[in-house]
């Protein structure tokens, strides 16, 4: 990666920030690959530096490379774009912003930093006309920023449902096919490698919301942020729930689901949640296993898209992350510019309250004549409409005497109904003598909406 170059055109300066997994991917890629780079954005790459926290780890490069002050190699003249993979928010925020005021192209696969900044981000690059470029953000090697940004920028996106996390899915893909409680699995998946030390921001579907925040932003143009976004994770996912939707030939999948919707005001506006749902094994998005991710449009002239791939790891991730750096340094050396942010439709986010869907509602009652009715009337009484129940005997809890009342498990479907009227459905169930426990409520994805 040298500056000297036969055609005498200008390098492109790149400053990398972060040499974890994938930023000694992206740094070994643009090393093995500097040739065929080159020929595809018209100028060689360079390698101005790499900053890291730790200088007295052996990186395998020049030391002379590696520094310890972002901000100093930010601010260098001869670094046209800032790859940055440290992660987190208060460091790279000021580092990001500086770059794009000062015109430098920006490529980032910082989720958190995007789902709660986009808004300063952007206004940062328009100030200058710079890029930014966030694919890895999303879903890891898999190309769906960009078909939204760029392809599908004539077209109007209805809905967008994806998985987007591979640690929850690869837990919930086990706990489908093995029959494992939700803690055994997640052990299996923190020694795989698969899980993070402390696992929350995955299985409490903080990432997953991070990312829903990102997808609604762009396709429905319209700015929404991380905290925008309903949020539900998958800790409370049973066996039994697994066998529920066996039984209902479903599976269950932490979802991503931003789509278009009419508010109680009457005018349009944009819902952004993430929860686990129960998914018919028909449903494209029902195959996808593992630590893999993937991604659904639904657009009026495209019709529905499916994409699909590997969402976390080294060298997916790097894959993103070159693949906006190529277009970053292309633009340099075209003088060209990328989509920005369009925020022109302003919807506003919905209410939870305000959504739709169908639901999944087990309880255990007492198994004695009039509860069925009962519990049929407290659904009818706030507005639910049932569309199925299965009753079951319950197994007598640990611990209980021999003259402990018998129970049964009602597993209730319901047609479409509001989340606030379900809700009160089952806080009026939880007040009756006769139902012991409503020990779990899962909304349906993917069904017919009657």
């Amino acid at each position: 990666m040298s500056d000297a170059t036969a055609s005498g055109v200008r390098p492109v300066g790149v400053a990398v920030l972060g040499m974890g997994t994938v930023g000694a991917e992206v740094i070994r890629y643009m090393t093995e690959n500097a040739e065929a780079l080159a020929a595809r954005i018209g100028a060689p790459l360079a390698l101005r530096g790499v900053a890291v926290r730790d200088l007295t780890r052996d990186r395998g490069m020049d030391p002379e490379l590696v520094t310890a002050d972002p901000a100093a190699l930010v601010a260098r003249d001869d670094v046209d774009v800032v790859v940055e993979l440290m992660g987190g928010i208060d460091l790279p925020r000021p580092l990001l912003l500086d770059a794009l005021r000062s015109g430098k192209a920006v490529v980032t696969a910082n989720k958190a930093l995007l789902a709660e900044y986009t808004d300063e981000l952007a206004d940062a690059a328009d100030s200058t006309q710079s890029d930014l470029y966030f694919e890895a953000a999303v879903a890891g090697a898999i190309p769906v920023i960009g078909p939204l940004r760029r392809s599908m920028a004539g077209d109007q996106v209805e809905r967008v449902v994806g998985i987007v996390n591979g640690t929850t899915n690869y837990i919930l893909s086990e706990m489908g096919s093995t029959g494992a409680d939700y803690s055994e699995t997640l052990a299996e998946a923190s020694r795989l490698g698969y899980a993070e030390a402390d696992p929350t921001a995955d299985v409490e579907g903080y990432d997953a919301a991070a990312k829903a925040a990102i997808l609604a932003s762009i396709a429905f143009h319209s700015r929404v942020s991380a905290g925008d976004v309903y949020r539900e994770g998958i800790s409370r996912i049973a066996p039994a729930d697994f066998e529920s939707a066996r039984d209902m030939d479903c599976t269950i999948k932490l979802l991503a689901i931003c789509e278009k919707l009419q508010c109680a005001d009457g005018t349009e506006g944009v819902s952004a949640r993430v929860y686990p749902a129960l998914l018919p094994n028909s449903h494209p998005l029902a195959a996808v296993g593992g630590a893999y991710n993937a991604v659904v449009v639904e657009a009026e002239a495209a019709g529905r898209l499916m994409f699909y791939g590997q969402g976390a790891g080294g060298s997916p991730t790097a894959s993103a992350v070159l693949g906006d750096l190529v277009a970053a340094a292309r633009n340099k050396v075209g003088a060209g510019r990328a989509p920005g942010e369009s925020t022109y439709a302003a919807l506003q986010v919905a209410s939870m309250d305000e959504v739709a869907t169908r639901y999944h509602v087990r309880m255990r009652v007492a198994d004695k004549p009039g509860v069925l009715a009962l519990v049929a009337a407290e659904f009818s009484n706030h507005g639910v409409s049932i569309a199925q129940v299965r009753q079951t005997e319950a197994e007598t809890p640990e611990g209980a005497g021999e003259d402990a009342e018998p129970t049964a498990e009602l597993t209730v479907l319901t047609h479409l109904a509001s989340e606030r009227a379900l809700a009160d459905t089952v806080s009026a169930l939880t007040d009756q003598d006769a139902v012991t426990d409503v020990t779990s409520v899962i909304r349906l994805e993917g069904m017919d909406t009657e």
